[in-house]
Parts: C-alpha cells; structure tokens; sequence
C-alpha cells in the first residue's frame, strides 16, 4: 500500500497519466473502514472454525469424542438388557464403522451444523445398518401442518427423497436449540464465529509480522538535501529495489537498513505489546471455548483460573457438557429405534462407568445406601435401575 502511494506521486510528478477505475475509492475506503466476517454458512464456518482454527477444532473433538466414549445402557420397565438386537447394531452399526466411530462422526455433525441425521437400512424390524448423513446436505421438507414430511439428501446434483409417513421413520432427526427456526438447530459454531474471525485474524497478522522481518510498516520520508525539494527518478527506482530485495520477507529480518541522502524512517503500525495483541487472542479463544461449553484449562489456554484443580474442570465439562448432550441424543434415538423394534426400549449413558463422575457415584451409592427408610426397591429406583421381578 505505502509503495502503491509512492508510485502513484511519482507519475503525478513526472506528468503520467494516471488511469483508475471510477470505483476504486469507493472499494479502497470499503476496505479500509468495514469490518469483514466470515460467512456464517455450515461450509464456511466448518472451514474456518474447524479445519483452520485449533481451538475449535479441539473443542469439537473433545466434545465428540468424550461423548462417543460415553458407556450405554439398554433397559424397558422391567430389565436392563445384556444381550438385544438393538445393543447388537450399536455395536457394528454399519461395515466401515464401529459404535465410537458412528457416534463421534453423529456429535461432530452436530456441533458444525446444530443438526444431527441417523439414516436407517433395512425393511422391518430393528435396522440392519445404521449411518450418519452430512448436514450439509440434508434439507428438510415441511407440510402444510409445518411438520416434516420428508428429507432430501443431495449429492452431486442428485438427491435422495426420504418419506416420513406412516410407521417407522426412516431418519432420525436431532437438533440443537434453535430460537428463531422451526426446522433447524443452532451450532456453537455460528455463537463463537466472531471470536473465531478474531483469532483467525491474530494468527494471520502474525505470520504476516513474521513474514515482515516481525517489524510493523511504515514510511520512508525524504527531506531532500542540498537544496533539492524532490527525488529523482533514478533514485526513486534504486530505492525501491534495494528494499524489495534487501530488506522484505522473512529471509532478510533483522537486516540494518542504511538510509542516505536526506531519507528517514518513520514507523506507520503499532507494535505487539501496544496492541495488547496476545491477550487479545487469548480472549477470543476463551470465548470460543465458553461457545462449545469446554473450560479453557482443557484446551490449554492460559488465563484466569475459574476451577481449582484440572479434576475438577474435567468433572465439569462432564456433566455440564458432554451428559446433558449424550441424554439428549441418546433420548432421541431410543424413541426411534422403538418405533423400529416395535417395543418401548429407553437408551441412555450409564453414568456408573464415567471415571470423571466417580466421586458423585460414590456419594450418591453412599447416601441411598444409608437411606432406611427405603425399600429395596426404591433404592434402584432412586439410582435409574429397573425393578427386579421378585420385588
């Protein structure tokens, strides 16, 4: 830009026409003045909060894969079941996956878009195959009642029509809250995407600054001497030679500069610590990591220290994070899976498994245990166990 303007005072001096487009100042003030995000589309938010940021990418790979971790259980209203053809499927839902893999494809899906899709295979009884669709693709189709009737799922200028009529749905639909829409859900990733603009934006000027010799721009001034007011071009030339080639990039940083003939350096940026630049970055990954629900201390960000131990911050992010969203999925496909199964089955995380809840369990065990007045029977009510037959 500063050699840009350079050039530009030196036609004008030496009498050249100078041609612009009859929009140019427009579009150069546009740039200069107006803050520039990032689309806010489920392709480029993926792009540029998961594949280009690591602190999104960490937060949705922690979050899917501790709940993709998460054990299960398999009850009705009479037992908790061991061997079932439902366990079965979720333990090789389909031949390219496993249970954890099926599962943490599901919760990534559903933490990039705010939508999760299970597409089941097979005619009648419990699937055969079961397999996660891309959000990005799915689009939903409403009625006249504005429930769904259908789904389409597009792949390369061809779609797949999913009926949703009588019987068992053939896709299982999960959504995250969504206030303002009746079909879709809301992602982390469209609440932190300002913060990931932020921190996108700090890596890059970074690496610019780096490229830059790790020095802000600035001017070079010509005061003239011996009288002369202007520079020659000649000089002007030689000048901007020598510092394209000598003195910018990153290969010549730390390169003195020796200014002659009446020219001064005049620093045009500010530098790191005016800036506050680090702590800067560090906030806006905070803020990323307080959008998905992660305590900071997990994914390494330094600051203030809001839990006291790093136990402590995992045990949090369990059960305010990954379990409310386990039950919630978990919910959902159990209703799904019963209208297959033809019988009301209840899926859900089995919390006496988790090592983060360890502590809880205990207290809870211990409490109920020591708890007399209670039967036997509401005991394993109390700790979500079915009742035995013989009681």
């Amino acid at each position: 830009m500063v050699w840009d303007i350079f050039r530009q005072r030196r036609k004008e001096e030496a009498g050249i026409e100078a041609k612009a487009s009859a929009t140019g100042p427009v579009v150069a003030w546009q740039n200069m003045g107006r803050v520039a995000w990032s689309a806010r589309d489920t392709a480029s938010l993926t792009r540029t909060g998961f594949t280009g940021n690591p602190v999104g990418f960490r937060a949705v790979k922690l979050i899917a894969e501790a709940s993709a971790a998460m054990p299960l259980v398999l009850q009705d209203a009479s037992q908790r079941y061991e061997v079932h053809p439902v366990l079965d499927l979720l333990r090789r839902p389909n031949p390219a996956q496993g249970q954890a893999e099926l599962f943490e494809a599901f919760y990534g899906q559903l933490l990039l878009s705010g939508d999760g899709y299970f597409e089941a295979v097979g005619a009648g009884g419990v699937p055969g195959e079961l397999h996660v669709l891309r959000s990005d693709r799915m689009k939903l189709v409403p009625g006249q009642d504005g429930w769904p009737v259908a789904y389409e799922y597009g792949v390369g200028g061809k779609a797949h029509r999913f009926e949703m009529g009588e019987g068992a749905r053939p896709v299982c639909h999960v959504k995250a809250f969504h206030p303002q829409d009746d079909h879709y859900g809301l992602s982390p990733m469209v609440a932190a995407a300002q913060a990931l603009d932020v921190h996108n934006a700090a890596s890059r000027w970074s690496k610019g600054l780096l490229d830059n010799a790790a020095r802000p721009s600035g001017a070079i001034v010509y005061h003239g001497t011996d009288g002369v007011s202007g520079m020659g071009t000649d000089q002007y030339d030689r000048l901007v030679e020598e510092i394209e080639s000598h003195h910018m990039g990153a290969r010549n940083a730390g390169r003195p500069m020796l200014l002659e003939g009446g020219l001064d350096w005049k620093p045009m940026g500010f530098s790191p610590s005016d800036m506050e630049f680090q702590k800067t970055k560090e906030a806006a990954a905070r803020e990323i990591a307080v959008a998905f629900g992660v305590p900071p201390m997990l994914l390494g960000i330094p600051g203030e220290a809001t839990f006291a131990n790093y136990a402590e911050a995992h045990r949090a992010f369990y059960r305010l994070t990954v379990l409310p969203l386990v039950t919630r999925v978990t919910a959902a496909l159990s209703a799904w899976l019963s209208e297959h199964a033809g019988q009301d089955l209840v899926l859900k995380p089995d919390l006496d498994q988790v090592p983060a809840l360890a502590a809880e369990r205990d207290a809870q065990w211990a409490r109920v245990a020591r708890a007399e007045f209670l039967t036997s029977a509401e005991k394993r009510a109390l700790l979500g166990l079915p009742v035995l037959a013989d009681e």
